[in-house]
């Protein structure tokens, strides 16, 4: 790159008060807001769609450092993008996130992926309505707020779509992890809910995964184990959920759709949580 060239990427940063819209140069591109967007399998879905051709706003709750993978992906595809900071323990701050997307890349997102979550260890006898309400303001009610600010700000008539990152667990819960178990049944609500009252002008959908990427409460022989439990015999790959998250961008005659990435998990009753299991 020549001195003085402008990058083929955006870098990571909060626009300066001089900085010109960077969306007007690939406005043919569509724009996608992911919300937990840098890191895990948020970064993976934010790999994806930069690779589909979209030009991304990357939000993270406090910091926008991207998994590498990403990072390296958004340089090699040549992607529009920046990060974005909002800490959605205040769901009214996800409201605002849209207008700040809208305001630095000089339009609004055509596609919002609400990704974000927080995943923390309760059950009905030690839960604590702390617990409940942190859970439902980051996997909920963030998104409800986002979902409203997306539906309300001004756009063109091309296809917009929101979504929602749910988990197989919703058809069959079980007591483990309660207060995000909760949240996410909430969510899968609004997207029901929201799919309805948005169309025609927007579509809404659902993808809901299985055990995907290994925290350290798992070891490898027990991660193989798991996946022989699943109906398919497997767990399913952190790209087959992205996969899932592009066709959703694009199946115009779609929504009110939720689509279980899991290895059949969902079409079975687990009684405890993964972790606990095959140890």
């Amino acid at each position: 790159m020549n001195e003085g060239d402008e990058p083929a990427y955006r870098p990571l940063g909060k626009a300066r008060g001089d900085a010109k819209p960077v969306g007007a140069p690939l406005a043919q591109k569509r724009l996608a807001l992911v919300t937990g967007g840098h890191r895990r399998l948020g970064g993976v879905i934010a790999s994806a769609l930069a690779k589909a051709g979209h030009s991304l706003a990357i939000h993270g709750s406090h910091d926008t450092r991207l998994d590498s993978h990403l990072a390296l992906t958004l340089e090699e595809e040549g992607t529009e993008w920046d990060g974005f900071v909002v800490d959605f323990a205040d769901p009214e701050g996800a409201e605002e996130l849209v207008a700040m997307v809208a305001e630095r890349f000089g339009r609004p997102p055509d596609i919002l992926v609400n990704s974000a979550a927080i995943f923390g260890q309760d059950r009905l006898e030690t839960v604590s309505a702390d617990d409940l309400m942190r859970h439902y303001a980051v996997n909920c009610a963030a998104p409800t707020m986002l979902t409203k600010a997306f539906a309300t700000v001004p756009a063109g008539v091309g296809d917009r779509c929101i979504i929602n990152i749910l988990d197989q667990r919703i058809d069959h819960p079980h007591a483990d992890q309660l207060a995000y178990t909760l949240s996410k049944l909430a969510l899968a609500g609004l997207t029901r809910t929201s799919a309805n009252s948005l169309a025609p002008k927007i579509r809404v959908n659902a993808v809901a995964p299985g055990l995907t990427i290994a925290t350290p409460d798992y070891d490898e022989a027990q991660m193989e184990k798991l996946g022989a439990m699943m109906p398919l015999g497997r767990l399913p790959q952190a790209e087959e959920i992205a996969q899932a998250v592009v066709y959703l961008a694009n199946a115009t005659a779609v929504t009110g759709q939720t689509l279980y990435i899991d290895g059949g998990a969902h079409l079975k009753s687990y009684e405890r949580d993964f972790m606990h299991l095959c140890r």
